[in-house]
């Protein structure tokens, strides 16, 4: 673990930042266009971002300050003459921390979007009330995890940071969901001796020395402040009494809203904003409470490495894992289909990679009927985790994906099925707060018995989401035979459709650098940063005369 001091480096002052802009050609106004982009084209893109010849700028002379701000939502910086982020279009003083979803994008604090949503929520809290614990839902929360932040900002606003719990904790209050129509349960630290179940000492050891430290990094985007070992075991902590109150009957279902996330973090290692694994965690706890067998299934837009790690070798928890992979160029790097468990664990790690960007409700919903579902159920867990990463939602700026509330809420409501509905939902990943607000509300709506909005039937995959599940039916046909015929039918019937070609524009791409092989993830986040940072530098000089 690296411990840094305080440094000098970027300081922001109510989300405000400065871009220096510089030209040496005096008396000359200077036109030009902006390119929108999404998150996922400027990655792909040349690398070319500036079309004007630039070769005459000399960052010594003439230099302009800019002030800027970085969105609420997304993180992403923009000039301070905009009143909506241009990435993500949230306002400028959006209320999404004090409504969450429900507060408006296009206006400031107080306005919400939906009223009548707000009223419908807290006029069924007083009839929840007299309900039974047994049959409500049971949320896990506490503020002390807002602690764990990162103590020097770098060039922007870390993506994991407190303000993820904060909307969607308006969300449920603005909707009068919780407080009101779930009950909530106390908190405590997870203790040494349950972490060794799942944990090294290695692990231990070093996320508690960092209790000694102002800042520290167990990698170059994991930090730690001196609060984060306590955030994290009170996180572990909530996870572990809600899997064993879920198991036991004292409550109908669960939902962890808690941070640090926990699914890459491994036995001896804290990584990728990680530092204990909650859903493992939970699932020992589950089965310390009797539970026999327990399935983990992790739609986090990254693969779950950390928890396939600690299980791969246990065919008393199943873990299921849907997750972008390209081939091993997107974080962690892990997570091919042929990493199916070992040492007597084979068959029960099973790995649906996807192999692009972009993949929406359809694929998840279509994996979901021809893998996920037939393998849980012969399965037949007895207690059921979802590793809730909302970063492959619509919208997100790591995770570039599809996936809609609608979408969330249908695989939740599938999910309910089985273990006899004894179900626990934690917050993995997931770093557009509108996104991540919305579709945490979808899936407790689900968990508190209301039907989805929608319902996807008769779903058709896209023809790379088609290919991933043939060669994921293909390899776990060896461990789980009711694939068979599964995998027979959906050669028949759409075998020509996987075969075609994907038609894909020509476009050059620059080459994945050996960081993001590597899984820095933030990197990423900060790249596109920096190239918001160019853009601004365009329209400057479009519209100043120097």
């Amino acid at each position: 673990m690296q411990v840094n001091g305080l440094g000098n480096g970027v300081t922001e002052n109510n989300g405000h930042d400065q871009v220096v802009v510089t030209d040496v050609t005096a008396g000359k106004k200077y036109s030009g266009t902006h390119e929108d982009m999404t998150l996922e084209e400027m990655y792909a893109k040349d690398g070319d971002f500036d079309d004007e010849d630039d070769s005459d700028w000399d960052p010594l002379e003439n230099h302009i300050t800019v002030p800027t701000w970085f969105c609420v939502n997304c993180t992403l910086v923009n000039l301070d003459g905009a009143i909506y982020c241009h990435i993500c279009g949230e306002h400028k003083e959006s209320g999404i921390l004090r409504h969450g979803f429900l507060a408006s994008s296009l206006h400031e604090a107080d306005s919400v979007t939906n009223k009548s949503l707000e009223r419908n929520g807290k006029s069924e809290a007083s009839c929840s009330q007299s309900m039974a614990p047994h049959k409500l839902t049971a949320v896990g929360f506490d503020e002390r995890m807002l602690l764990h932040s990162e103590v020097e900002m770098k060039s922007h606003p870390h993506p994991e940071r407190p303000d993820r719990l904060r909307a969607i904790a308006a969300s449920l209050a603005t909707a009068g969901i919780f407080p009101g129509r779930c009950r909530s349960i106390s908190a405590r630290e997870i203790t040494r001796e349950e972490l060794l179940r799942v944990h090294s000492d290695e692990n231990i050891n070093s996320v508690q020395l960092s209790s000694q430290c102002v800042a520290s990094y167990f990698t170059p985007d994991t930090y730690a402040n001196k609060d984060s070992a306590l955030a994290a075991r009170l996180a572990a902590g909530l996870c572990a009494d809600l899997a064993s109150a879920v198991y036991s009957g004292r409550a109908k279902n669960g939902f962890a809203l808690v941070r640090p996330p926990g699914h890459h973090a491994g036995v001896k290692h804290a990584m990728g904003f990680c530092l204990h694994n909650n859903a493992a965690v939970a699932a020992s706890a589950a089965q310390a409470a009797g539970a026999k067998k327990v399935l983990i299934l992790d739609w986090d837009v990254h693969h779950g490495n950390g928890t396939q790690e600690i299980y791969e070798q246990n065919k008393t928890v199943l873990y299921v894992s849907l997750h972008r992979h390209e081939g091993g160029n997107f974080y962690p790097g892990t997570g091919a289909a042929h990493e199916f468990g070992s040492m007597g664990g084979e068959g029960y790690c099973v790995n649906v990679p996807w192999s692009r960007g972009g993949v929406g409700d359809n694929d998840y919903i279509f994996a979901f009927e021809h893998i996920v579902l037939p393998i849980a159920r012969e399965f037949a867990p007895d207690f059921t985790i979802i590793s809730a990463g909302f970063d492959a939602a619509r919208g997100d700026p790591l995770g570039c994906c599809d996936v809609t509330p609608v979408g969330y809420a249908q695989m939740t409501k599938m999910l309910t099925s089985l273990s006899k509905g004894k179900l626990l939902v934690i917050l993995e990943g997931g770093y557009n707060l509108r996104s991540i607000s919305s579709s945490a509300t979808a899936v407790i709506k689900v968990l508190l018995g209301e039907k989805p909005e929608s319902m996807l039937e008769n779903v058709v995959p896209s023809k790379s989401g088609l290919r991933t599940v043939l060669d994921v039916l293909k390899i776990q046909n060896n461990f789980w035979p009711i694939l068979g015929p599964i995998f027979s039918d959906l050669q028949s019937r759409w075998g020509s459709y996987a075969i075609q070609e994907i038609k894909k524009k020509k476009k050059r791409r620059f080459v994945v650098p050996l960081w993001w092989k590597l899984g820095r993830k933030k990197f990423l986040h900060h790249t596109l940063s920096e190239q918001l940072r160019l853009n601004a530098r365009k329209r400057i000089k479009s519209s100043l005369w120097l």
